[in-house]
């Protein structure tokens, strides 16, 4: 996909950078610090794109003609979202918690230009097997999970054996939803083009 302003993918997420680099996307990479915090009454389906409009908001001042795409994925299971795990010891109890269960990762996504602003929210439920103890152990201690969403990345060991089906879009679930994205760009070039 060959766009006709220069990208900019907010995200040091190296699975983020790998699915857009695979859309045939170029882009440079610029993340900004970004409060991260959302309010407590708001729905919880709404959180993911309320956090990537407030990434995408720390690029408005210097944009330019540049767009710029900002995602965040949340993992939710008994109405509570589960973000990045603090420590070893948060990652295993979140896995426990998954384990055997179904979940919903919710990844929403913003796209940013001096035109528009345009959010969306995939949603997806994803059915863990149950989990041993060692199994959870061992993929914290090995992986260490701390930088992802419920502890876990669906392309990573755990994933493979752990997860029993996905109902949605698997890269959603690895942090973005190409699907909606590639619309969302292709849609936007066809506009100004």
């Amino acid at each position: 996909m060959q766009l006709t302003r220069p990208l900019v993918l907010a995200s040091n997420s190296p699975r983020r950078q790998q699915l857009m680099r695979e859309m045939g996307c170029t882009f440079r990479v610029d993340v900004r610090p970004t409060d991260e915090s959302f309010p407590a009454d708001m729905p919880i389906a709404d959180v993911p794109a309320f956090l990537a409009r407030q990434k995408a908001d720390r690029f408005r001042a210097d944009l330019g003609d540049q767009l710029v795409l900002c995602a965040d994925t949340i993992v939710v299971v008994d109405s509570d979202i589960l973000n990045k795990p603090a420590d070893a010891d948060e990652a295993v109890q979140m896995l426990r918690r998954l384990s055997g269960r179904a979940h919903q990762v919710m990844t929403g996504v913003c796209l940013l230009s001096a035109e528009e602003t345009v959010s969306f929210t995939d949603v997806v439920t994803v059915v863990f097997n149950p989990l041993d103890d060692y199994e959870i152990n061992s993929y914290v201690e090995k992986y260490r999970p701390f930088d992802k969403a419920g502890a876990y990345g669906v392309q990573e060991p755990i994933g493979m054996i752990g997860i029993q089906r996905i109902e949605g879009s698997f890269y959603t679930v690895m942090g973005l939803p190409v699907h909606q994205v590639y619309q969302a760009l292709k849609s936007y070039e066809l506009r100004v083009s």
